[in-house]
């Protein structure tokens, strides 16, 4: 079972990768999994906070060309 701490931590990690889906101008999580070759339903849980694997994030991250710094740098302070 989760703590807390770690269901917090999750559910921001959704967010951020849903501010960054939508900023790259992706209005859709099933477009944006089919071009980054996620799959769909597993997407949609990573931006509901679902746990999700270093390697998925790096799949994430990479189609927008961000690296792990770039990304725990934005609003991380808060957790």
């Amino acid at each position: 079972m989760l703590s807390e701490e770690e269901k917090r931590l999750y559910i921001f990690i959704g967010k951020r990768i849903t501010q960054l889906r939508k900023k790259a101008g992706y209005t859709s999580q099933e477009t944006f999994a089919y071009d980054a070759d996620i799959p769909r339903a597993l997407y949609g849980r990573y931006e509901k906070g679902a746990n999700l694997t270093v390697y998925s994030l790096y799949r994430i991250l990479k189609h927008h060309k961000m690296t792990y710094k770039e990304f725990f740098e934005e609003g991380f302070e808060e957790l």
